[in-house]
């Protein structure tokens, strides 16, 4: 097996150590290379190929890390087509919270969440994705 060199915070990595030993894992790599594959197949669903989908889209960062709500207003008008809306939040004293509304493709939504991702400083992603055609006959009792 290939050895790799990754980076991260100390914080992250005690937390991938605890959760090795309180999962029964056998080490960070275990956990690591667990974490990639299932990053790797969350776009991958064939039920969700080829259908238009909406998606949310939240994402939690530090109050001031102005770099990451800068990101965030970037990528809202590099893909103005996509993002339905927009809402930010405060969250108490020292964080905010961007809230997307996403509709389009399962590609442009991945490649969109890709995106936030990779943007550093965020403290949490989390999304999810519903196909909304068909929807009209599915609210109405049809199909």
């Amino acid at each position: 097996m290939t050895v790799v060199s990754v980076s991260m915070p100390e914080e992250l990595l005690e937390r991938i150590d605890e959760f090795a030993d309180g999962h029964g894992y056998t080490g960070r790599s275990e956990v690591v290379r667990e974490a990639a594959r299932n990053l790797l197949g969350e776009f991958e669903d064939r039920r969700l190929e080829g259908r238009e989908l909406m998606g949310v889209v939240t994402v939690l960062f530090n109050y001031e890390t102005t770099s990451v709500e800068e990101r965030m207003m970037h990528l809202r008008h590099q893909h103005e087509g996509l993002v339905q809306s927009n809402v930010h939040n405060h969250v108490g004293d020292a964080y905010c919270m961007e809230l997307f509304i996403l509709e389009g493709s399962l590609e442009e939504i991945s490649t969109f969440v890709g995106k936030i991702r990779a943007t550093k400083d965020t403290l949490t992603v989390d999304y999810s994705v519903i196909p909304v055609d068909g929807l009209d006959g599915a609210l109405t009792g049809g199909n």
